[in-house]
């Protein structure tokens, strides 16, 4: 049958494994349960649509888009990137080979003047800047509107007169300091530096080292710049205000961890809602599971925007006001590979090339094998990984895929991805498969990756009539994950299930979470590509 052309986006979908709504007006912490790391949010002008977007360095689609109307239930409606940097031939071409760590850092997101708005600092480039009417649409180009290293966190403000101002912090990796932010003047249409920057802030020698992901505000003649301080994992949020922004500013530690187990709570974004409310998003930092997403509320009585509860983060707390109560929806996990369009939760580990994989007409998608390099050690050079982010602390993630090979040593199968990463793979030998645990640790520093041969297995089906000869074979792979521990099973009918392998420790990636999906790939430069058919996956308890 083939498919219609339509969207995959699954209304209302209900993860089985993290739901924050709890479903009598109140909601848990995190309200995304995924690495949306240095996340922010704005408001729509009707007041009823708020926006998230959050770092996605070198995964694409890049600046993913998510939506809510009240704060804590959120669906993945698209992203902002459709690759790094569009428009640009040879910043293409570089990030067409996985760039680890680098690429799209924390943004802000802001509506102006009838149109959305996107800037995020890449250090190895500038600050950059995209823009839409329609947030679930098409955005346009990015546009480079400051050129140079070291520049990161971006975030506008356009004053009442019009003007606009931009303020910023600065990566250490690439200038050799830190820990000031500078504020400087954009043009009214935020495309371009007129200003030179001033430092209004500095937490060098001071418990305010490592300030960074500063956003810009103005309430009741105050110019507020919001920042975390003090470290990722362990830090705080600063808020400081001015009458100039130029400052100078004085400021004050308005969320802590205090006595919760919630730590590091800091980065995000404050938005007032058309119902006189005040709520604060940013991340907490679960190492292997990435930066999640918290929701917390703000207290602007003392004339300072005090977060969580007098200072503290949240753990549970009532549901923001709206206009009616909206259906329980979380970000898409399971994908059953219907549509002919990729699905909004997946990205790749680089700048997309159709020979990485393709959605098709029959109700699977496509993996191709990539050809590894001569001289390769492991998976950190693999573009075409298929991946989505962790959705919660525990998890099972079942596959059934069909490996189609049209020559020896061609594999694919079922990886959790970080700096350490594990696969569950089959691998053509002859006229048998392979079922394969591949295995590395700190795949960044070129350590060679290690294998277990767990089975031999008869092919499903053998193609007579091709000029090459391909071997297929159809199995159920999967993976669970419960305290950053992930352990594999497999099975040929779907039914009962084999565990294997050996237990493996989950690692975070390069500023990402670890993130689970495909792989497929091979070492001879010269045969015919081999592939994986992924008819479908799920994730639940």
């Amino acid at each position: 049958m083939v498919l219609p052309l339509m969207a995959n986006a699954q209304t209302n979908y209900r993860s089985e494994v993290w739901s924050p709504d709890l479903g009598d007006g109140t909601y848990m912490n995190p309200v995304i349960n995924a690495d949306y790391s240095d996340p922010d949010v704005c408001v729509g002008p009707s007041g009823e649509d708020y926006y998230l977007t959050a770092s996605s360095f070198n995964c694409v689609p890049g600046l993913p888009i998510l939506h809510s109307k009240d704060l804590v239930n959120w669906e993945i409606i698209g992203h902002a990137l459709k690759s790094l940097y569009t428009g640009d031939a040879e910043l293409e071409q570089h990030f067409s080979t996985p760039q680890h760590g680098n690429g799209v850092w924390a943004p802000s997101i802001r509506y102006h003047n009838g149109e959305y708005y996107i800037y995020w600092g890449d250090p190895d480039f500038g600050v950059y800047m995209v823009k839409t009417k329609d947030p679930a649409g098409e955005w346009e180009d990015p546009v480079c509107v400051i050129k140079g290293q070291g520049y990161i966190d971006p975030t506008p403000l356009w004053d009442e007169d019009g003007r606009c101002y931009l303020v910023n912090g600065w990566a250490n990796s690439r200038s050799k300091f830190a820990s000031v932010l500078t504020v400087r003047e954009l043009s009214a249409d935020g495309t371009k530096a007129i200003g030179q920057p001033v430092i209004v802030f500095d937490g060098n020698g001071t418990e305010n080292r490592t300030c960074e992901g500063p956003k810009f505000y103005k309430r009741d003649g105050w110019y507020w710049i919001m920042c975390p301080a003090g470290g990722v994992p362990t830090g705080f949020q600063l808020a400081m205000r001015s009458k100039s922004p130029y400052g100078p500013y004085e400021h004050k530690i308005v969320l802590a961890q205090g006595k919760t187990n919630i730590n590091g709570p800091h980065q995000g974004g404050w938005v007032h809602t058309k119902y006189g409310e005040d709520w604060f998003l940013h991340f907490q930092d679960k190492e292997a599971y990435g930066r999640v997403v918290h929701l917390n509320p703000v207290d602007w009585s003392t004339g300072w925007p005090v977060m969580g509860k007098k200072g503290e983060p949240v753990t549970t707390y009532r549901k923001p006001v709206t206009n009616k109560q909206y259906p329980i929806t979380n970000p898409v996990e399971s994908d059953e590979f219907d549509a002919p369009v990729m699905g909004k939760q997946w990205q790749w580990h680089a700048n997309y090339d159709e020979k990485f994989g393709v959605p098709n007409a029959f109700g699977t998608f496509r993996i191709y094998t990539y050809k590894l390099s001569q001289n390769w050690k492991n998976f950190w050079e693999v573009p075409n990984l298929l991946l989505q982010k962790t959705p919660a602390d525990a998890f099972t993630v079942t596959t059934k895929i069909r490996m189609t090979s049209k020559a020896d040593g061609q594999f694919g199968g079922l990886i959790m991805m970080g700096l350490d990463y594990s696969a569950l793979v089959i691998r053509r030998m002859g006229q048998t498969f392979q079922l394969v645990q591949m295995t590395c640790k700190a795949a960044d520093k070129g350590n060679p990756q290690t294998e277990e041969i767990i089975a031999t297995l008869k092919p499903t089906a053998v193609d007579k009539i091709d000029y090459k000869p391909g071997v297929h074979e159809d199995i159920y792979l999967r993976l669970k994950v419960n305290d950053s521990k992930v352990s594999f099973s497999y099975s040929p009918n779907g039914r009962q299930f084999t565990d294997c392998g050996q237990t493996f420790q989950m690692k975070e990636g390069k500023w990402i979470g670890a993130k689970f999906g495909f792989i497929a790939a091979e070492t001879d430069p010269k045969c015919d590509r081999g592939w994986v058919d992924a008819d479908w996956i799920r994730v639940t308890k």
